[in-house]
């Protein structure tokens, strides 16, 4: 009797061609949004027919790294909340564990203008947004942070600055473990620089021990 072929290593370079498509995507998407599916099979070293067994289209790949976006940034969020921890401490700490994964932000706000609407983005996010508001309206509470916004507004407008920082990294214009753009938040946020360095020093080293990585 023949024996069956082994059809694990098979599935071992599936799923290895489907992560380096997902991987590519997400970088080349976050450039440009425009980017077509030939040239992302390109740039991932695949041919068109592999890229398509995986995602019969673009709305098929685009959900999928929707849905991997969401799942990274919760399991960040696993780590975010401490129970009474001050505002700042808690700002900090949510910044640095967003940090490694930020560049699913970059690439889920690029697609919102494009392909997956603004809604579906809303939507992925809206978790994140919330923990951010919620802790800027505490530390307002607090004394932490001074009521010169709503939380709800400044939340948005930490979230662009993360967002432009990121862009800063990908150009080289610059290195950042993610301190110094926490440092930066809770700056914009209120808190005087000497008091936000503090914190974040205070905050990173069990923070980045554990943060989730990038990919």
């Amino acid at each position: 009797m023949t024996k069956p072929v082994a059809r694990e290593p098979q599935r071992r370079n599936a799923r290895s061609n489907r992560a380096r498509i997902l991987a590519t995507a997400r970088r080349e998407l976050g450039r440009n949004p425009d980017t077509t599916l030939e040239e992302l099979a390109r740039a991932a070293g695949v041919v068109r027919r592999t890229l398509f067994g995986h995602f019969p289209g673009r709305a098929a790949l685009l959900e999928a790294l929707a849905e991997e976006a969401s799942e990274v940034l919760r399991g960040a969020m696993a780590h975010a909340a401490e129970a009474a921890e001050p505002a700042d401490r808690a700002l900090a700490r949510f910044t640095l564990l967003m940090w490694p994964v930020g560049d699913r932000y970059r690439m889920l706000l690029a697609l919102a203008r494009h392909d997956l609407g603004v809604e579906r983005v809303a939507e992925i996010l809206a978790p994140a947004r919330a923990e951010v508001t919620a802790i800027l309206e505490r530390g307002r509470r607090d004394g932490v942070f001074p009521a010169h916004l709503p939380p709800a507004v400044l939340s948005a407008g930490l979230e662009a600055m993360v967002v432009a920082l990121l862009e800063q990294v990908n150009t080289g214009a610059l290195e950042d473990d993610g301190t110094r753009a926490a440092a930066a938040i809770l700056i914009a946020a209120g808190v005087p620089e000497p008091s936000a360095r503090t914190v974040v020093e205070s905050v990173a080293p069990a923070v980045l021990a554990k943060s989730v990585p990038a990919e």
